[in-house]
C-alpha cells in the first residue's frame, strides 16, 4: 500500500516524498508499526506496488524499510542511499543485501 505518493508531503516534517512511500499491510516491524516500504523504478505516483525486495535500510532503532523495484529493475547501494536521502539524511543506517 502506497500512502505517501511521489510528490506528496509528510504530515509532520514537511519535505516532499521524491519516491513512492508505503507499508505492507499485516506485518509487524521491530518498531510495532507495518513494515514500511520505499519503491524504486517507478515514476508515477502509486496506490498499490507488488515488485523484488532488492534490499533493507536497517535503522538501530529498528525502523527498518523495505526497498521494492520492479521486476528487472536493479540498484546498487549507492543508487539506493541517493534516491533515499530525502528522508534517510535524518536517520543513522545500513544497507543490508
Amino acid at each position: 500500500i502506497i500512502d505517501r505518493p511521489i510528490g506528496s508531503r509528510h504530515p509532520v516534517w514537511k519535505f516532499i516524498y521524491s519516491l513512492n512511500y508505503g507499508y505492507v499491510p499485516n506485518t509487524v516491524s521491530t518498531d510495532g508499526d507495518c513494515l514500511d516500504v520505499y519503491v524504486l523504478g517507478v515514476s508515477e505516483p502509486l496506490r498499490e506496488f507488488t515488485g523484488r525486495c532488492i534490499a533493507v535500510i536497517r535503522r538501530p532503532d529498528g525502523d527498518d524499510k523495505l526497498v521494492l523495484v520492479p521486476e528487472g529493475k536493479d540498484y546498487t547501494d549507492e543508487q539506493v542511499r541517493v534516491l533515499t536521502e530525502f528522508q534517510e539524511r535524518f536517520f543513522s543506517s545500513t544497507i543490508v543485501r
